[in-house]
């Protein structure tokens, strides 16, 4: 249960407040209220030296849905959490109409046009963003500058790049003993699952332990290669063994051809993150606040060891630097 966000009567963010206290402020008549989203209140009387314990807001950007999630440090408390949905599919759908209408229009055989191909003298800006992914970015500094506003932030997280933590323990690390630490293969394993659906390749199983498969395998003279990988559950990887997929496959063609189509696929969620998160890192980066990074796989290392279900806004919750004891308010 998120807590609801409190000003002062100068419009000052105060510590948030449990719903309860909410609505008896609200029922005593000492408050009354400012937003609807976020629901924040604000004080009709002024508070005497009030004492606001600064927050730290934790982005987990994403393709579709990015989470974000207020956690005090001290305490461990996710103070208030969202999933923000973005419209760049939308965006990109407008975006491939207009450009079908324009280019309909430059075929047209009319008379007396004059050529208009020479037309387009502006250079694009460097670093510039398409609008499908421009949207994104906005969607996600305009919920900061909000919240900026609402409650009090002297901190942001953000999943972006990987901690070498590794190498902070043992300087002299190299080659192999890379892959052999505490978070060996959750890099590899959460770009596979987002890939294939969290399901068994072969049979669409859901819900159960998935294993990282070689689609043509070792033995045959399969690689490590990520287009190489799938996921697999435990009875389908023990049936499979060593056997060619053609073979293994042989009166499932439907199957067959939706992986071999799958494994050269790229994940375009993810490029969409990738192409976008250093724009949004030095946006961040801009608005003075301290700021921290880590990696997705620190992010799943931590939410596995808490045993968290997978959501957004629990992944914003445990991006970067884990707190003692994640917990929800209410």
């Amino acid at each position: 249960m998120s807590k609801v966000l409190l000003l002062d009567t100068t419009k000052q963010p105060l510590d948030p407040v449990h719903p309860g206290r909410a609505r008896l402020l609200l029922k005593a008549g000492k408050a009354a209220v400012y937003r609807r989203y976020p629901f924040t209140l604000i004080l009709k009387r002024q508070v005497d030296s009030p004492t606001v314990s600064a927050l730290r807001l934790k982005v987990d950007p994403g393709a579709k849905t990015t989470g974000l999630a207020l956690v005090n440090d001290a305490s461990g408390e996710v103070v208030w959490a969202a999933e923000l949905c973005h419209r760049g599919a939308s965006i990109k759908k407008r975006m491939d109409s207009r450009r079908g209408v324009r280019r309909k229009r430059r075929a047209r055989k009319t008379r007396y046009r004059q050529p208009r191909f020479r037309n387009r003298k502006r250079a694009r800006s460097k670093g510039r963003l398409p609008p499908s992914l421009e949207s994104r970015v906005a969607n996600v500094l305009t919920w900061v500058g909000r919240l900026r506003r609402l409650c009090p932030i002297g901190a942001i997280s953000m999943e972006l790049v990987k901690f070498d933590l590794q190498a902070m323990q043992n300087p002299e690390i190299s080659g192999a003993q890379y892959q052999q630490g505490e978070r060996m293969g959750y890099e590899v394993r959460e770009y596979l699952l987002e890939k294939w659906g969290r399901t068994c390749a072969y049979c669409g199983a859901k819900d159960v332990p998935l294993e990282i498969e070689h689609i043509l395998c070792r033995a045959q003279g399969g690689t490590h290669r990520v287009s190489n990988l799938t996921l697999a559950c435990e009875p389908c990887n023990v049936k499979k063994g060593t056997q060619l997929i053609e073979d293994f496959l042989n009166k499932q063609p439907d199957v067959l051809a939706h992986i071999l189509t799958q494994a050269k696929a790229p994940l375009t969620d993810a490029a969409a993150v990738n192409t976008t998160r250093w724009v949004l890192f030095e946006r961040l980066k801009a608005t003075g606040l301290p700021l921290e990074t880590g990696s997705g796989g620190l992010t799943k290392y931590n939410r596995v060891r808490r045993t968290l279900p997978k959501t957004h806004w629990l992944d914003a919750a445990c991006v970067a630097t884990p707190v003692t004891g994640i917990h929800c308010s209410g």
